[in-house]
């Protein structure tokens, strides 16, 4: 893999205790979108036992001019440092990596199933898909507490207004009723699945978020008679 530094251009918060973080894209960085890459402070002024170093999905899409990342700020030394990085700061990114990356068969439909920051390599695809105009057909099932934890969820919204044709979202909140917030509600089951357009051919499904909901929910599409050779997933421990 390759190993870049790279200075800090732009960060902001997008959901509660969720923050993006615009980097420069160094020249001649090419990657897919759903890919990740490693990425280490240097010289942090706080470290901890886990180290300067994690395994990031990017956000942006491969056409834009910038490396997008976003992460939920929990207690852990990286993720506060990452959060308050002054801008100008060089951190140090090596990749591309990873095979969390659209299908290529135009005839199956993609169904992404996102819990929470799980969003991200989605966002990467769905930004590309739009881009390129490509033929697929795209459903996600975004799952969240509340609508105030759901990064870019104002922008899924409006790309499923653009696509209406290519792109579904279905987006559903499993916290304590909101006044605010008239779309679905509860958790992501069968019955919800099941509701998703799906035109001839078995779809392939992707799934990322926290390790429990990733194993749940490759469960549950095994059960609904989902081979694993149709299910791509991705785990997002916390640090």
């Amino acid at each position: 893999m390759s190993s870049y530094a790279v200075a800090v251009k732009h960060h902001q918060a997008v959901a509660r205790d969720t923050v993006t973080l615009l980097l420069e894209k160094p020249a001649g960085f090419a990657f897919k979108a759903g890919q990740s890459v490693d990425l280490t402070l240097i010289d942090p002024p706080k470290t901890d036992a886990k180290g300067p170093k994690r395994a990031l999905s990017i956000v942006s899409a491969p056409h834009e001019n910038h490396l997008q990342f976003a992460t939920r700020v929990r207690d852990s030394a990286f993720k506060q440092t990452l959060r308050d990085l002054p801008i100008g700061t060089r951190v140090q990114v090596e990749g591309p990596f990873g095979s969390m990356t659209l299908h290529g068969n135009t005839s199956r439909r993609a169904i992404f199933i996102a819990g929470g920051i799980g969003i991200t390599p989605f966002m990467s695809m769905l930004r590309q898909a739009a881009h390129d105009d490509l033929p697929h057909s795209l459903s996600l099932i975004y799952s969240n507490r509340r609508p105030e934890d759901a990064p870019f969820l104002t922008e899924l919204e409006e790309l499923a207004r653009q696509r209406r044709g290519s792109f579904q979202l279905m987006a559903t909140m499993t916290g304590a009723a909101d006044p605010a917030w008239h779309g679905r509600v509860g958790t992501v089951n069968a019955e919800l699945i099941r509701s998703v357009r799906v035109p001839p051919g078995q779809p392939v499904f992707y799934v990322a978020g926290p390790p429990a909901m990733v194993a749940a929910m490759r469960a549950l599409l095994n059960g609904m008679g989902v081979e694993d050779d149709d299910i791509r997933s991705e785990d997002f421990a916390g640090y």
